[in-house]
């Protein structure tokens, strides 16, 4: 039997959405799905309650009657402006957007605030420029920091509103 995290992005996928997260929570009674556009027509496209709906009532259908899976609750919503980071992919997508990425192992900080006792830096706010073999490459303060994938720990968008 495929996993339940594989039938929810299989079937998000075949409606055109993007599975960004996905959460079961209260002992898997409830099953929390967050999505975004597959291909968004403009950085103003996002998911609307119309998509949310669309994708409810066919998870609940695939659930239901294809894994028989028991759960109270089924919460889909968009992955909202300050959408969580996970995949190689989503770092190359939002290039240029503001990000905060958390790592689970401090790295030296080489930056201009840097000093020879500053502690490992964990934490990083700044605009991501992509990916370079396998590493996330954000710019804080004027410093491009090369991050590893395998080391992130939390990453989200930190949209800036005016």
């Amino acid at each position: 039997m495929q996993s339940l995290h594989s039938v929810v992005e299989k079937t998000v996928t075949q409606l055109g959405y993007e599975l960004v997260d996905f959460e079961v929570a209260n002992r898997g009674k409830l099953l929390r799905v967050f999505i975004d556009k597959l291909v968004p027509q403009d950085t103003k496209d996002s998911v609307t309650i119309d998509d949310c709906v669309l994708v409810s009532n066919q998870l609940g259908n695939v659930l239901t009657v294809e894994l028989d899976i028991d759960y109270d609750r089924l919460e889909v919503s968009s992955a909202g402006l300050d959408r969580v980071l996970r995949k190689e992919q989503d770092f190359i997508r939002f290039v240029g957007e503001r990000a905060q990425v958390k790592l689970r192992m401090g790295i030296r900080d080489d930056g201009p605030k840097a000093t020879a006792t500053t502690l490992p830096r964990k934490t990083f706010l700044g605009i991501l420029q992509g990916v370079e073999d396998g590493n996330v490459v954000i710019e804080c303060d004027g410093w491009r920091y090369s991050l590893s994938l395998d080391n992130i720990d939390k990453a989200r968008l930190s949209p800036v509103f005016d």
